[in-house]
């Protein structure tokens, strides 16, 4: 063998070397990246539908979970698609609608996207009064690529002037923690300000994910003025809040997308 084979075997060698050193250290983080994001239908502030602008706002942060909200299916409104189903194409994640409520020909209510595949999901109504919009939580299992198995709940509260109904749906959200084996994430548009009734109620059990003191606003995406969408998490030692950023994209929705980056910690007596 030649020098220069020798010293050619030997620079490959190395790379391979810090390659694998650096995927080794990038994995041992349980770090997910979520992403809350109200998609208005599938309509933009233009009063066109334009799917692939509100993909490329997910695309361009490149989530591991999406909880949308606003999602259509098959409505007539929404020209006959599967929104969840659409933006999961284009985005390259696995899509899954929960029905709200039945509307305009076809029906209205969650979706989630995710990077990884679901191992179970369910679909919980949530308590409403009168003649409000009905309104679910949509729930998926999933293991992230360190083994570790989360919840991940994407939901949408009433819109009213009164927080009764979200007073209940917060309480039926709190009871869904009843039994949980694994850490859980919750995201949405709750349509409540920090300090609120329903957000305190939550707050009894989950962590949150936003700066209490300055709490960035992210509705409406055009001058943005009150906190509604969240990144929430439990156990609350379970997880730690890496970075979280409002996203206002003032074409793609009404709302800001809300990004939040957790890391997953040891569980007790775990190393």
């Amino acid at each position: 063998m030649n020098p220069r084979s020798s010293i050619l075997i030997l620079f490959l060698t190395a790379s391979l070397v810090r390659t694998a050193v650096s995927q080794d250290v990038s994995g041992s983080l349980n770090t997910v990246r979520i992403l809350s994001f109200n998609i208005y239908h599938g309509a933009t502030m233009k009063g066109d539908f334009d799917l692939e602008l509100i993909a490329g706002v997910i695309k361009a942060v490149d989530p591991d979970l999406v909880a949308l909200q606003e999602v259509d299916f098959m409505t007539r409104r929404a020209w006959g698609y599967d929104l969840a189903t659409e933006l999961g194409w284009r985005t390259k994640r696995a899509p899954i609608f929960g029905r709200a409520m039945p509307y305009d020909g076809g029906e209205y209510g969650e979706g989630i996207l995710s990077r990884y595949s679901f191992i179970s999901s369910q679909n919980v109504l949530l308590p409403y009064t009168g003649a409000n919009e009905p309104r679910a939580a949509l729930m998926i299992e999933t293991v992230l690529p360190t083994g570790d198995t989360i919840l991940f709940i994407g939901t949408h509260f009433d819109h009213t002037g009164n927080e009764a109904d979200r007073v209940l749906q917060a309480k039926k959200v709190n009871e869904l923690l009843s039994g949980v084996k694994y850490p859980v994430i919750l995201a949405g548009d709750l349509n409540a300000e920090p300090g609120s009734t329903p957000i305190l109620i939550l707050e009894e059990k989950w962590g949150k994910a936003y700066d209490v003191a300055s709490p960035s606003p992210t509705f409406p995406s055009d001058a943005p003025e009150k906190k509604i969408d969240y990144v929430m998490y439990y156990p609350k030692d379970r997880w730690k809040v890496i970075s979280s950023e409002v996203l206002c994209d003032t074409v793609a929705s009404d709302h800001c997308a809300f990004l939040v980056t957790l890391e997953l910690q040891s569980a007790p007596g775990k190393h």
